[in-house]
C-alpha cells in the first residue's frame, strides 16, 4: 500500500475502477455492509466544503449590496435546500464550475420554503423572510417539525416580526413579511441551540435597528459556530460586537463578493478516527492554519485518544499508534463531534465519560440515546447519562447500526465496522445531508 505522501487524494465524486457502493446505499432502510479494514488505512483526503459555512456565506451574500461568487460550496442536501429557500424569495444563484454565483434582488413572496431536516435552513431563513415583502410559508421533514424553534420565533416576534405557528412553536409556520424589521434587543434561552443567536446576527444587519441578543439560560453549546457567525459577518464589512452571553450587530449594509469557503473539518471526523482505529495513517489536505471550525478540535481529542498528529504542506496527518484511549471530554462547544468520538470510544482500551451534550437530543435524532442504543446492540456498553455518555469497553459483533435518517449516525457505525465484521448501517444515503459520496470516499480511503 502506498504511503500517504505519494497516494493520490480521494476526491468527492471520484472513484476509479468498480462502484463500492452497494445497491442499498441509495435505498432509505436499506443496509450497507460497513467495510472492515484488514490492515491499517493510509490515504490523502480532499473534503468538501463545510456545510456551515457554506449555508452562512449563502445568507450573507443573499443580503449583501453587491454580487457575492461562493467558492467551493458544499453542494449537499443541506446547502441545496439553502440555495432553494434563497431562491425562492428571488435571490438568484447559479452555478459557475465548481462555485456559486449569488445575486441579491428585492425579497419577496409569497413563497415556500422546504427546510428539510436541516437546522440552519430552519433557522437561518425565518428572519430572512421577515425582511421580504409577502408571505413565506415553512415546512420540512417529519422529523424537522419535533426540532426547537420556538426561542427564535419568539425573538422575531419581538422585533417586530409578524409569525403564525399556530402557537406550537414549531414548523409549519408562516412569515408574513412586509419588507422590514424594527429590530433592537431582545433576550433569549438559546441553550437548546447556538443557531437560535447566529440567525438573529446574519440577518440582523438589515433590521432598522440592528439587533442586540442576549441570552439568558444554561451555556449556549457550539460556541466555534458562533465564533464563525461574527467573523463572518466581519468579513462581510458588518459592525459586531460580543460580550458575555451578549451579541450586538449596528444596522447598516452587507457588502461581500467574494467568500471562499473552508474545506468541512467535521467530515473529516470518520476518517481520522480510521486512522486511529487502524493503526494507520490519514492526510486532509487544505486544514486551515486558523478556523473556527467545531472539527479544528479533532486534533486534541483523537491525540488525548491515542493518536499522533501532525502537519506539512500536505494538511493535516493523524497517525494511529496501535492504541485506542478511552476518554473523559467535555464536548459542549464540539457537540457534532459526539457520534465519532463514542465510534472511537467503543472500540477503546479504557472507560470514556462524554458529558456536556444534553443539546444533542434535539438534533436530526436523539443522538445521546440513538447512540447508546446502537453501540449497545452490537454488545457494546454504553449509559445514557442526562448530557452525555458512559461507554465502557467490551468486545462487540455484528449486526445492524441504525442511522436514525441522521448523517453522523450513519458515519459513526461506519467506523465501528473499521473494527468489528459484520456491521450494516442502516441508510447509509443519509450522508449525503453533508457529505455527497460518503460511500465513495470510505471505499477508496480503505483501498
Amino acid at each position: 500500500m502506498p504511503d500517504s505522501a505519494s497516494s493520490q487524494p480521494v476526491q468527492p465524486g471520484r472513484n476509479p475502477g468498480a462502484d463500492p457502493t452497494p445497491r442499498s446505499a441509495g435505498t432509505p432502510g436499506g443496509h450497507w455492509p460497513a467495510p472492515t479494514a484488514g490492515r491499517p488505512v493510509r490515504a490523502r483526503l480532499s473534503l468538501p466544503g463545510s456545510k456551515s459555512m457554506t449555508n452562512r456565506a449563502l445568507v450573507l451574500a443573499a443580503l449583501s449590496e453587491t454580487p457575492c461568487l461562493v467558492r467551493r460550496p458544499l453542494i449537499s442536501r443541506d446547502s441545496e435546500l439553502m440555495a432553494g429557500s434563497l431562491r425562492a424569495l428571488g435571490v438568484g444563484i447559479t452555478t459557475e464550475g465548481e462555485d456559486l454565483a449569488v445575486t441579491p434582488a428585492p425579497l419577496r413572496g409569497p413563497a415556500s420554503v422546504d427546510v428539510g431536516n436541516a437546522g440552519t435552513v430552519m433557522r437561518f431563513v425565518p428572519p430572512v423572510a421577515a425582511l421580504a415583502s409577502g408571505t413565506v410559508e415553512f415546512d420540512g421533514d417529519p422529523r424537522a417539525r419535533e426540532r426547537p424553534v420556538g426561542e427564535l420565533l419568539a425573538a422575531l416576534r419581538a422585533l417586530g416580526a409578524d409569525i403564525d405557528d399556530g402557537g406550537r412553536g414549531a414548523l409549519p409556520m408562516a412569515v408574513h413579511g412586509t419588507g422590514a424589521v424594527r429590530g433592537g434587543e431582545v433576550t433569549l434561552d438559546a441553550s437548546g441551540s447556538s443557531q437560535f443567536v447566529s440567525a438573529l446576527l446574519l440577518s440582523g444587519a438589515r433590521f432598522t435597528e440592528g439587533v442586540h441578543v442576549r441570552h439568558s439560560g444554561p451555556p449556549v453549546p457550539s460556541q466555534p459556530h458562533l465564533d464563525m457567525t461574527v467573523e463572518m459577518l466581519r468579513a462581510a464589512g458588518v459592525a459586531v460586537s460580543v460580550a458575555e452571553n451578549s451579541w450586538r450587530v449596528e444596522p447598516g449594509p452587507v457588502k461581500v463578493c467574494d467568500i471562499t469557503v473552508e474545506p468541512d473539518l467535521s467530515n473529516a471526523a470518520p476518517f481520522l478516527a480510521a486512522a486511529l482505529v487502524t493503526g494507520g495513517e490519514v492526510t486532509v489536505e487544505g486544514w486551515p492554519e486558523h478556523t473556527t471550525q467545531p472539527g479544528d478540535e479533532l486534533r486534541s481529542l483523537f491525540t488525548r485518544m491515542g493518536g499522533e498528529v501532525s502537519r506539512s504542506s500536505e494538511g493535516l496527518t493523524l497517525r494511529g499508534t496501535g492504541r485506542i484511549l478511552g476518554i473523559d471530554a467535555d464536548l459542549r462547544d464540539v457537540g457534532e463531534l459526539t457520534p465519532t468520538v463514542a465510534a472511537v470510544a467503543a472500540l477503546a482500551t479504557t472507560p470514556s465519560r462524554l458529558t456536556g451534550i444534553a443539546h444533542l437530543r434535539r438534533h436530526e435524532t436523539d443522538r445521546i440515546a440513538a447512540l447508546a442504543a446502537e453501540i449497545n446492540r452490537l454488545g457494546g456498553d454504553a449509559e445514557e447519562l442526562p448530557d452525555g455518555l458512559v461507554i465502557n469497553p467490551r468486545p462487540m459483533r455484528g449486526g445492524v447500526f441504525h442511522s436514525y435518517d441522521d448523517h453522523r449516525m450513519a458515519t459513526s457505525g461506519a467506523v465501528i465496522g473499521l473494527a468489528v465484521p459484520g456491521v450494516e448501517v442502516e441508510n447509509i444515503a443519509t450522508t449525503r445531508k453533508t457529505l455527497p459520496d460518503f460511500p465513495g470516499l470510505w471505499a477508496e480511503a480503505l483501498a
